[in-house]
């Protein structure tokens, strides 16, 4: 049992550090507070420690991972059910910072990732999945596979979102 134990602790750690800067940056699309998207962090960390036991290997474990954290995202909106945030929350958000030398870059870019963050958080569930997983280099499949719907249906899906999110950018073409 130790044994086992020990395993899983390794396989958690492992984990955690090869996929949690992708789920960082999934809770960042749900939660722009800092303080709050800390919690959501420890939830998502949470359930993947006591769902590793149960996994069958019937998906990658990227997609078990990641079909975890939506669904603790997805709870965390449900629970919220906040107003939008504010562009105020939104300055207060912690952000990476980009180790360009060019201040003025590094300003535009942080501006840019702002504008791309508030964007994806002012869309609906279902299209700020999309984009976020489309944004992480995730194929067709593999979203399918996450949310249980067919591929045929992501397309449509990434379609609208990216659409969606065109709009909420003031993109115009």
């Amino acid at each position: 049992m130790r044994e086992s134990r020990g395993a899983l602790e390794e396989q958690f750690d492992r984990i955690l550090g090869e996929y949690g800067p992708a789920i960082s940056r999934l809770a960042y699309s749900y939660e722009a507070i800092a303080s709050i998207r800390e919690e959501l962090m420890q939830e998502i960390a949470l359930a993947i420690w006591r769902a590793l036991p149960h996994f069958r290997g019937e998906c990658s474990e990227r997609t078990f991972v990641f079909r975890i954290a939506h669904n603790r995202g997805l709870t965390h909106v449900r629970r919220r059910r906040a107003p939008q945030q504010s562009l105020d929350d939104l300055e207060e958000a912690d952000e990476p910072v980009d180790p360009r030398p060019h201040p003025d870059e590094q300003l535009a870019q942080m501006n840019e990732r702002q504008r791309l963050a508030s964007a994806v958080q002012s869309l609906p569930v279902a299209h700020k999945q999309m984009i976020v997983m489309m944004l992480e280099g995730w194929s067709h499949a593999e979203i399918a596979e996450v949310l249980g719907i067919t591929e045929n249906n992501v397309a449509v899906r990434l379609t609208r979102a990216r659409k969606a999110l065109k709009e909420a950018m003031g993109v115009t073409q």
